[in-house]
């Protein structure tokens, strides 16, 4: 499995990470939200591959030592399939050195990804903070940027802007390029959009510490549902011991240092290069693989592929323009980040007639991002000379605000009714009349550093 997805992710010219393989453990995040009861956090299906680095042959020889029958796929002799095509040439090869110098190749890209991992981990740890209020801070100063490697510091970037954005597509190419330009321009003086984020110096940082909120003017689609949650106990994890196990032994044999990790500054297209310079590989197994991987390129290079986009059933897909309604006592998860909910309480509403109050008649809201209209609103509704719960709670909001940098304030959620009037900012506590109780819960979908874990 290891050795034809090698082969695979070496002719679409993929990174040493890349070039890793499949982690030994990992986590999927259902499109439905699940929740934990006790950590109010989004739960995963866990896998674990604990036979990874198994050759089909040694589970031929497994299951028949144990007795055990085996079934096989069909669609696994189809010549249609790429997998199927390299793991053919690959079985058909007579050196015996070629699959344990392949794996050797494979290892130390390994060793690599667990090292840039172990990097990244700390770094995010020393360097970010996230807030209640959807947005991170990125310390420059403690980050050290010019002193951390592309791979890692591209890492690094790359989990913190997935987190924030909700979105799930790789930085590539001149982007990367530019992040990394920019995160390295200490004390940083402009601002940037990239990865469906945006990046700007924090207000009195002086720049060095850079504010990430997420953009709401990026094309990008992003999902915004109406959600039945089912709130779960912490199920019983039977698999713990397996990784824990897994972890312990990744921790001992892992490289702790620049010195120990081969592949760090090597390019993809150097990978079998430097293999063979370390001694890796021999000459004809170094042929070989480029053969190999010259053969699936062309193949990659000359097909044409038909992409089609499904959309779910039952799922609303929304861009961020896009007019999304919340009716009373709704969940709504806007933008893979926000918990949103409303409804209304049983305190007599403070309008002096109820029936012309706003939100006592209203029966569903528009959920949208925050617009500057919505601060000048805001603004002009403090300064009236009567006394009540709007104008109260717009002078409380403002105050609030003003601590939210501007950049992050336009990702903040509000509520409006069907004129457009502004009617509650959850997240800072601006509610337009005390019988309104709503609530806005910065709970991202993907975790921070993206639910994934790569164990040697």
């Amino acid at each position: 499995m290891q050795a034809e997805l090698f082969i695979l992710r070496l002719s679409r010219s993929s990174g040493v990470l890349g070039l890793a393989g499949t982690a030994f453990a990992s986590e999927i995040f259902s499109r439905n939200l699940q929740l934990d009861a006790k950590h109010m956090k989004n739960q995963s299906i866990r896998l674990v591959r604990p036979l990874l680095d198994l050759w089909k042959e040694d589970m031929y020889k497994i299951c028949q030592w144990g007795r055990q029958d085996w079934v096989e796929d069909p669609t696994n002799r189809s010549q249609l399939f790429v997998r199927n095509r390299i793991r053919t040439s690959i079985g058909n090869l007579e050196s015996g050195s070629f699959k344990s110098e392949l794996q050797a190749v494979i290892s130390e890209c390994r060793r690599t990804r667990s090292f840039v991992d172990k990097v990244c981990t700390d770094l995010i740890h020393q360097t970010v903070t996230v807030t209640d209020k959807g947005y991170a801070i990125l310390d420059l100063e403690r980050l050290n940027p010019s002193g951390v490697k592309d791979i890692c510091l591209s890492k690094y970037l790359f989990a913190v802007l997935q987190f924030i954005s909700q979105r799930q597509r790789p930085i590539r190419g001149n982007t990367s390029k530019l992040l990394l330009n920019y995160i390295r321009a200490i004390p940083c003086r402009t601002s940037l959009t990239a990865a469906g984020c945006y990046l700007s110096p924090a207000p009195g940082s002086k720049g060095t510490k850079i504010i990430v909120s997420c953009s709401v003017d990026c094309p990008l689609p992003s999902k915004t549902e109406l959600l039945n949650i089912s709130f779960n106990e912490t199920p019983s994890d039977d698999l713990g011991q397996i990784i824990a196990d897994a972890k312990s032994f990744s921790d001992h044999v892992a490289p702790t240092s620049l010195f120990e990790v081969q592949f760090l500054d090597v390019a993809s297209e150097s990978v079998l290069s430097k293999a063979r310079e370390l001694n890796l590989l021999s000459e004809s197994t170094y042929t070989t693989i480029g053969l190999l991987q010259r053969d699936e390129t062309k193949r990659f290079l000359t097909k044409t592929e038909e992409k089609s986009v499904e959309l779910e059933h039952g799922t609303n897909i929304a861009a961020s323009s896009d007019k999304v309604h919340l009716c009373l006592g709704q969940n709504l998860y806007f933008m893979n980040r926000f918990l949103i909910r409303w409804n209304l309480s049983d305190h007599q509403c403070n309008e002096a007639d109820c029936r012309n109050c706003p939100v006592s008649t209203a029966t569903s809201m528009e959920v949208r991002h925050m617009v500057e209209p919505d601060w000048l609103y805001l603004a002009e509704l403090s300064k009236c000379s009567t006394s009540n719960h709007s104008i109260s709670s717009s002078q409380k909001a403002l105050r609030s605000l003003k601590l939210i940098p501007a950049a992050a304030r336009k990702s903040l959620p509000v509520l409006v009714n069907h004129c457009g009037l502004l009617l509650c900012i959850p997240a800072i506590g601006f509610s337009y009349c005390s019988c309104l109780e709503a609530s806005a819960v910065f709970l991202p979908r993907i975790p921070l550093g993206g639910g994934h874990s790569s164990f040697l």
